[in-house]
């Protein structure tokens, strides 16, 4: 430091030194005054900055907003961009602006594009943020349908996993547990099948932890591919699911195989055989890595603490596991919708 520090000279700032890429500000009166806490935001948010209020949406803001699109949390229920498959020529530019908007990859969204199914284009956390989505990607020649996470569902989201079944003429005889009273479909009952896999992952990790650096003892990993099929029927909303790993298929009789790949196929043939009215989806397995794009597989993380090796040495244990089953839950519920409301708009134009 200089003994005279009283005389420093200071730098000089102007104009010249500022990014010339940086995005400009707004002027005072283009801010937008949340109705709740009474604070100025820019009018490019569709929610209060400090309180997380719904901003007032004008002609002047309804321009500027940007979706936000954050990562929504397990518990919080979201509102999903469906993408309508009509075949639109879209220009570069057309498609770099909506990769913009939705916070995608180019690749991510020429994936969506190509599939030529019904997929996500974005999951936001309010109806609001979600119509602006909606609304912009329509500008941009694409069309979508908002449907909210529990739609899907409608009013029965549970989930009831079959372990076994029994056939007769008029359908099947579904069972949880061997204590649980068996559940009756009608074949005629029958309107979709989905069927896809759950791919788990489990990494263990055994670190020694070091001044310098980190140190690894031990790693495993185990991987589950399993095959599952949800149905579901005219009467009721529920999603029913059979899994080749933990189903009874003593149902299929001198049919049954040792192999349970081979059991769940047979099985799936003798539902196209006597529910021949039923809708069969096996698009998930070809669709999943554009899936992942908007609904990825979940991933926990958690630490088995820490261990004493030797005297003066101690090792942390991390286990991470991810596991795409709320994804397939998500698109299984996503068809069994799109289905329904197709057979609602055919009962409407008849």
């Amino acid at each position: 430091m200089l003994k005279d520090n009283e005389n420093v000279p200071l730098p000089i700032w102007t104009t010249e030194d500022l990014d010339a890429t940086a995005p400009p500000g707004f002027a005072p009166d283009q801010m937008v005054r949340c109705e709740e806490c009474l604070r100025a935001n820019p009018p490019t948010r569709v929610d209060c900055l400090y309180c997380a209020a719904v901003l007032p949406l004008t002609e002047t803001t309804d321009a500027l907003l940007k979706p936000a699109l954050r990562p929504l949390e397990k518990w919080e229920q979201g509102y999903n961009t469906i993408l309508l498959p009509r075949g639109a020529n879209l220009t570069e530019a057309t498609l770099a602006e909506a990769a913009n908007l939705l916070r995608l990859g180019r690749e991510d969204l020429d994936r969506i594009l190509s599939s030529g199914v019904a997929l996500p284009l974005a999951r936001a956390a309010t109806i609001d943020e979600a119509h602006l989505v909606q609304r912009r990607l329509s500008r941009l020649g694409i069309e979508s349908r908002i449907v909210p996470d529990t739609e899907p569902g409608t009013d029965a989201p549970e989930l009831i996993k079959v372990r076994g079944v029994e056939f007769d003429d008029t359908g099947i005889y579904a069972y949880q547990t061997p204590e649980a009273p068996a559940i009756h479909i009608m074949w005629s009952d029958f309107v979709l099948f989905v069927v896809g896999r759950l791919i788990s992952k489990r990494v263990e990790l055994k670190e020694q932890r070091a001044r310098t650096e980190n140190r690894i003892l031990a790693a495993s990993e185990f991987v589950t591919d399993e095959t599952v099929v949800d149905f579901y029927s005219c009467t009721q909303t529920t999603t029913y699911r059979i899994a080749a790993n933990s189903f009874d298929f003593s149902c299929l009789g001198a049919d049954k195989s040792l192999l349970a790949g081979e059991n769940i196929s047979r099985l799936l043939l003798l539902f196209r055989q006597r529910a021949a009215g039923a809708d069969y989806d096996e698009s998930f397995n070809s669709v999943r890595k554009a899936l992942a794009a908007v609904w990825p597989s979940e991933q926990q993380n958690e630490s088995t603490g820490w261990r004493r090796e030797r005297p003066g040495k101690y090792s942390l244990g991390t286990v991470t596991e991810s596991s795409n089953e709320t994804q397939f839950l998500r698109y299984s519920r996503l068809r069994y919708h799109l289905r329904t409301a197709a057979g609602m708009r055919n009962d409407e134009d008849a």
